[in-house]
């Protein structure tokens, strides 16, 4: 009798002891991988990668990293969590064909997208990267390319926040052929601080970066060409303030755009802004200020300033 309760008892704790050991195995991992050749089923390690970003970040850990290991198209997600995607030294891209590419989704959530493509396929619904909740969003070495659509469609990067200082920032990135905007910060609630730096917008339907309420915007280093209808910039509404250097504004509607029946502030430094079919500078309302150093001349319309303004402030 003693011998079966004691070959019970090991058979118990083995099965106890079991049980523990495989729990680490369902725990998600720090860093995760994706590959063209992999499947969703697996753990998404470097050995055993995932086939899709949807399937890898289920299995991150928040904070962590996906990584793509060889070229593929790896799906549209949807990111709750604070998380990183990189994919360098990589071909990493996504096709959003009548979909949306990344939406951000998460409260308090830090998100980073590196080094990859987002092609919307010419198709009219959805958006590249829709930014719904967080606290910081950075876009670094992003394509977003041929997206259709108007409304709610059609935008390269969509800022729908409500929350207060939500934090944007996008730097050498390109977008091309996007049929709506190819930045839209416009907040319900809450307010954003925008930067860009170091990144082109070109062939666009519409106007390049639309500034529509709540917007404290750094824009430096920026190409922006070819946006006919619609302006390279434009600043609407009182609560958006502008600054703009070291930039390149050519062959738009409009160069910089203020008004829409609010009063915003637009600031200018170092920048060419040319060949404009309309204007140069349109001023419907609000003000535009020149800090120097501009070359505003071979536009079809108004190429004066609101004022000059020398030295710093």
């Amino acid at each position: 009798m003693t011998s079966i309760r004691s070959t019970a008892f090991f058979a118990a704790a083995a099965l106890v002891a079991g049980l523990g050991f495989a729990a680490p195995a369902s725990a998600q991992a720090t860093r995760t991988w994706v590959s063209g050749v992999g499947d969703d089923a697996n753990p998404c390690s470097r050995t055993a990668p995932c086939k899709t970003f949807a399937g890898a970040i289920s299995k991150t850990a928040t904070g962590g990293e996906i990584n793509c290991l060889d070229p593929g198209g790896f799906g549209a997600v949807t990111i709750v969590k604070s998380i990183t995607i990189d994919c360098v030294g990589t071909n990493g891209s996504l096709l959003a064909a009548n979909s949306n590419g990344f939406i951000i989704n998460g409260a308090g959530a830090v998100v980073t997208l590196r080094n990859v493509a987002v092609n919307g396929a010419s198709t009219t619904t959805g958006n590249a990267i829709r930014i719904l909740q967080a606290a910081a969003v950075n876009i670094d070495h992003v394509i977003v390319e041929n997206f259709g659509g108007t409304g709610t469609n059609g935008k390269g990067v969509s800022i729908e926040t409500a929350t207060a200082n939500v934090k944007v920032n996008i730097q050498n990135s390109s977008f091309y052929n996007i049929t709506n905007f190819d930045v839209h910060s416009n907040p319900s609630a809450g307010n954003v601080l925008l930067y860009i730096d170091h990144s082109t917008f070109a062939r666009g339907g519409t106007t390049a970066i639309q500034l529509r309420a709540n917007t404290l915007a750094f824009i430096n280093d920026a190409s922006i060409t070819g946006h006919n209808p619609g302006a390279a910039v434009a600043a609407e509404l009182t609560s958006v303030t502008t600054h703009i250097s070291n930039s390149f504004f050519a062959n738009n509607q409009f160069g910089v755009f203020s008004g829409n029946g609010g009063s915003p502030t637009t600031r200018i430094y170092g920048t060419v802004i040319t060949g404009s079919a309309t204007d140069g500078l349109n001023i419907t309302s609000g003000s535009i200020f020149s800090y120097g150093n501009n070359a505003i001349r071979g536009n079809a319309g108004n190429e004066t300033p609101t004022g000059a303004v020398l030295g710093t402030q």
